[in-house]
């Protein structure tokens, strides 16, 4: 069986590519943290992240860098031909679905600013409702 499951945080913005047959494609990288027993402090390991299709679409649209997000996919390793003629080899995870753990953060100013304590005190008579 080969499942990933990983949660974390986005090192960069995600890149939407899309291929030749029209096919939508993501990347970006996943800052994941790793529990180091020898001094008790954190390390991370960013790893590369692929979304296909409308997973891509939606991750371009709604993910910043930063975001806290669970990726849940399977591990692929490939290789390639580089420019230089030199075979290389990358793991990635291939996402098969990703959760938003944290909301896309506001533009900074008080744009993003909802008082939600005056949430129901404008209460209008039902001949000014507009339906």
């Amino acid at each position: 069986m080969n499942k990933v499951i990983l949660v974390g945080r986005l090192a960069q913005d995600p890149e939407v590519r899309y291929t030749q047959s029209g096919k939508a494609v993501a990347s970006f990288n996943l800052a994941v943290n790793r529990f180091s027993s020898g001094q008790g402090q954190n390390n991370a390991d960013f790893i590369p992240i692929v979304a296909w299709e409308k997973l891509a679409e939606t991750c371009g649209n709604n993910l910043t860098k930063g975001q806290k997000v669970l990726v849940d996919g399977r591990l692929q390793i490939r290789s390639y031909e580089a420019n230089d003629g030199q075979k290389r080899r990358v793991a990635e995870v291939v996402a098969q679905s990703i959760e938003f753990l944290e909301r896309k953060q506001a533009p900074s100013g008080d744009a993003g600013n909802i008082d939600v304590n005056s949430f129901g005190k404008d209460v209008f008579p039902d001949e000014e409702i507009p339906f």
